[in-house]
């Protein structure tokens, strides 16, 4: 840690209490958590790097990945959303599980390890149709890991199919499910949600979802989504809950921050904020939730320059190479329009930044080192 950094700045009683429980690994309080958004921007760096020097040394990991995105129909209407169409609306579109396998099969032959497939809540599709999905994927890549569906998603799928949450889990582990995203959690204040979100899953069964699977062994992620209506005490309430089930689950892989985005949608008003609340929320992510392994900066949402720089703010992950095949934000208006990067480009970026590039697995099992 740079000490000497820190004993330029000038701290309050509160501000020292909480340096000192950080460097000596102790758990902050929701208040603390409310109080880092006073540090400097450079003051959290050099906490949020401390701590992640100590659970992932100069490690930055990344996968080699593709998204698949069934539909955008969406049978809800999230105003932070520039993603969802309705049924025949223009813009919308509805892939065929044939579909889905011919843009499968160009894989065949690489290393490609992980499918994430997430979309819009379809009114007529449930989990067995998902399921098949699942299943024809694994025929073509039998290897593949298969990252699938927000808790939104699941949450209708498994209703439509009338049975419980915890045994359409277990089926959709058998059709071949291996872990599920983190999308869907937004903001976990019953409030804000409702002026956001307001049909949508509550937080309450966002958490039983992820509570659910990883009690069924399927391990997740998990996400906020910030910068919008919300304030610095919803943003501290979200990370504690998420903190709270990771206690008592472990089930968690990673956590990503995911800025909102305000081109083409009903929260357009409000504008974005700037790159420094963006390294300052990755910070803060780092330092409070002390029992999750990784962070995680997603490139395509971010743009390659800030994914950079947040390697220097607790980041230790910058999701894949993506290959062009997700629309959710580039709809939304982020800088990657097309987002791809081949390995190398990844490799480069994280040496660029000073850090040793490691490509993992889903679950983080370590593929190379470069």
């Amino acid at each position: 840690m740079n000490k000497e950094i820190l004993a330029l700045n000038k701290f309050s009683a509160n501000q020292k209490s909480i340096i000192d429980k950080i460097t000596n690994q102790k758990r902050l309080s929701p208040n603390e958590g409310i109080e880092l958004f006073n540090f400097d921007l450079g003051v959290l760096g050099i906490l949020a790097n401390h701590i992640n020097q100590q659970k992932n040394f100069d490690k930055v990991y990344f996968n080699k990945n593709i998204h698949i995105e069934p539909t955008n129909i969406c049978i809800y209407d999230c105003k932070f959303c520039s993603y969802h169409r309705k049924v025949n609306q223009e813009g919308s579109w509805e892939y065929s599980i044939e579909d889905i396998i011919k843009k499968v099969s160009e894989y065949k032959n690489t290393n490609l390890t992980e499918i994430h497939i997430v979309g819009g809540v379809h009114p007529k599709r449930d989990l067995h149709y998902y399921g098949k999905m699942i299943q024809e994927i694994k025929k073509v890549l039998p290897d593949v890991h298969i990252k699938a569906f927000t808790a939104v998603e699941l949450d209708f799928m498994i209703k439509k199919a009338h049975v419980s949450l915890k045994e359409g889990l277990i089926q959709l582990k058998e059709y071949g499910l291996d872990s599920i995203p983190g999308g869907g959690a937004e903001i976990f204040e019953p409030e804000i949600r409702k002026q956001v979100c307001h049909d949508k899953s509550t937080a309450d069964q966002w958490l039983t979802i992820h509570e659910t699977a990883h009690n069924v062994e399927l391990p997740s992620n998990a996400t906020i989504l910030y910068g919008h209506i919300e304030n610095i005490q919803h943003r501290i309430g979200h990370l504690d809950q998420l903190r709270t089930l990771q206690d008592k689950t472990k089930g968690f892989n990673t956590f990503i921050p995911l800025k909102f985005k305000q081109a083409n949608n009903s929260l357009s008003y409000i504008g974005e904020v700037n790159t420094l609340e963006v390294l300052k929320m990755f910070a803060i992510s780092r330092i409070y939730l002390d029992n999750f392994d990784h962070i995680k900066a997603y490139w395509p949402m971010l743009g390659k320059d800030t994914s950079q720089i947040s390697l220097s703010f607790g980041v230790d992950d910058i999701d894949g190479t993506i290959d062009d095949s997700t629309k959710i934000y580039s709809m939304a208006g982020a800088k990657d329009q097309k987002p791809s990067m081949s390995t190398i480009d990844l490799v480069e970026l994280i040496k660029d930044a000073g850090k040793k590039p490691v490509e993992r697995d889903t679950v983080y099992n370590v593929i190379k080192e470069y």
